[in-house]
């Protein structure tokens, strides 16, 4: 049985771990289009959880101030369709500067790749080296992704970017103005549906449940503790209900 050199074992380790199927840990995310859909996903978590402490604020407000449902109604509605527009037009505008951003670096890289290929080659062995293999190991695994897809590796090894996986502002807006307005929905409903003297009590409850499954999605997503990014967002949640709560009381005091 012969004996292979650390060159080849390195570059054999790599191709298993880029190529076989059953290399990969099965809870992990992997495969085509995974980042741009984690980017929907976190948008419209967030979208979900704006909509409903904004709009819970809003309506928890107006109804301690008075038990009008046609003005609780109008305040939930209005609240409601502002938020969606501005939560649809900060992300694209947000990830569309990304995007921007993302291109300018990747038509950067293709140009130096074109202009001064041996000089880019000696910086992706850099990287590797840097990463731990040895200089022979680097040099060859270097060499081979170059000579497979130059463009590609040098974009993830130096900009941490797939190029064919640049985030979407228009999948991130349309996420988050969905999934607001869903947020939204909820504690408008809790606080109409409900006799009033039930009404704030129900409201609470309803969007600290509410809080909580947003709370614990956007940790799964994130790999995060679930428990303490539950614990964020309901306190915060419960902070803005009680502040309007008390301001609404004030208001329909004094009879503004």
């Amino acid at each position: 049985m012969g004996y292979r050199t650390s060159a080849q074992i390195g570059f054999t380790l790599l191709i298993v771990d880029e190529n076989s199927e059953t290399g990969t840990h099965p809870h992990e995310p992997h495969g085509d289009g995974m980042t741009s859909r984690l980017n929907w996903l976190r948008a419209g978590v967030l979208g979900a959880n704006d909509g409903i402490v904004s709009v819970a604020g809003l309506v928890v407000g107006v109804a301690a101030a008075t038990t009008s449902s046609s003005a609780i109604l109008t305040a939930g509605i209005a609240g409601l369709s502002a938020g969606a527009i501005s939560m649809a037009a900060g992300e694209y505008i947000s990830v569309s500067a990304q995007r921007d951003t993302e291109r300018a670096l990747l038509s950067k890289e293709r140009r130096e790749l074109a202009e001064e290929p041996d000089f880019e080659l000696a910086e992706l062995t850099q990287i590797y080296e840097g990463k731990g293999l040895s200089p022979e190991t680097a040099r060859q695994v270097a060499r081979e992704l170059t000579a497979h897809d130059a463009f590609t590796a040098h974009a993830e090894a130096e900009l941490g970017l797939d190029p064919t996986e640049l985030t979407s502002p228009w999948q991130a807006a349309i996420s988050s103005a969905i999934l607001f307005t869903a947020g939204a929905l909820l504690p408008l409903l809790a606080i109409l549906l409900p006799p009033v003297s039930w009404r704030i009590p129900v409201t609470f409850g309803a969007v600290l449940i509410a809080l909580a499954l947003t709370g614990w999605t956007s940790a799964r997503l994130g790999g995060s503790n679930p428990r303490r990014a539950i614990m964020r967002v309901v306190v915060g949640g419960a902070v803005a209900m009680a502040v309007t709560d008390g301001i609404g009381q004030l208001a329909g005091i004094s009879g503004l």
